[in-house]
């Protein structure tokens, strides 16, 4: 999920919040967002986004919605994106997670599609052993999830669970049952399987992709795991993330300048606090980087 934070201030560095015209990193109903693909892109259209990149979990079904079924509702640039929640086995960060954003992958390439649903599967799985734990402790949400029925194209993700639990009155918001219940070290946690960093990153590459790296503030203090993870083929580091505070951009993106990362950024939107338009109005992206990220892609 995202690290979501209402407060953010202008992040600075762009041309002021709320007038961004570029959003690269979003969620729909194919993972863990609440919009489908056509209402993230009108709304986004509406706040006058003109680049924006859906960045589902494990999927590339909401753009092949938008594309191969023609549906697109607005004249917007629309960039193939994905994100991958990597296992960071033996590095020290919470949740034992890095998060990999790809970019331009080819939608055809079998390769990438099969290691995207050995990704669902095992996300499946999580979701079937979260909600079992739930049950062992009293707080059964097997009503609310079992109206549920995902393709083989959508990934769940706890975010549902959490939505369920907060159908369920166990539960406040989204945050809450992140908090007490299924985030790390809750009672009905239940880790992660599935592709590490090298594994994601080298996986978008052979797609004809770039890997960037989300939301990742711990990086000024992460050098050699940056240029380690470069080594298998990361290409750029998310600056402009949406909650970050101004101090926080400004030193992610001297880390990105200092090791020659492509700069991007978004404002991981799910739409569990607020509407897109109340997002956007924190967003602060530069036009650049939309205009940068074409450029590395071509």
């Amino acid at each position: 999920m995202g690290r979501h934070d209402p407060r953010h201030p202008n992040a600075g560095g762009g041309h002021g919040a709320g007038t961004s015209v570029v959003d690269l990193h979003t969620h729909t109903l194919r993972s863990d967002g609440v919009l489908t693909p056509v209402e993230l892109v009108r709304a986004a259209a509406e706040a006058g986004v003109t680049t924006l990149a859906i960045t589902d979990h494990d999927t590339l079904a909401g753009i092949r919605d938008l594309v191969l079924g023609r549906a697109m509702p607005a004249p917007i640039e629309l960039i193939t994106g994905v994100e991958i929640n990597a296992l960071a086995r033996g590095i020290p960060l919470q949740d034992g997670e890095l998060h990999i954003l790809g970019f331009g992958m080819d939608l055809d390439d079998a390769a990438f599609e099969a290691k995207l649903s050995a990704q669902r599967a095992a996300r499946r799985v999580r979701f079937e052993r979260t909600v079992a734990k739930l049950r062992e402790i009293g707080l059964a949400i097997d009503d609310q999830v079992a109206g549920l029925d995902p393709d083989d194209d959508d990934a769940l993700g706890r975010p549902t669970i959490a939505r369920a639990l907060i159908a369920a009155g166990f539960a406040t918001s989204v945050e809450d049952a992140f908090r007490r219940l299924i985030g790390w070290g809750g009672p009905a946690y239940v880790p992660r399987e599935g592709l590490g960093p090298r594994e994601a990153i080298e996986a978008i590459r052979a797609a004809g992709g770039l890997p960037v790296l989300a939301h990742f503030s711990e990086a000024p203090s992460q050098m050699p795991l940056l240029r380690e993870l470069m080594g298998f083929g990361l290409g750029g580091l998310e600056v402009y993330y949406r909650t970050f505070q101004p101090e926080t951009v400004t030193m992610v993106g001297a880390v990105a300048s200092t090791l020659g990362l492509l700069a991007t950024g978004g404002s991981d939107y799910h739409g569990d606090l607020m509407s897109y338009a109340e997002a956007h109005a924190t967003l602060d992206v530069p036009a650049s980087v939309g205009g940068a990220l074409r450029a590395a892609l071509s």
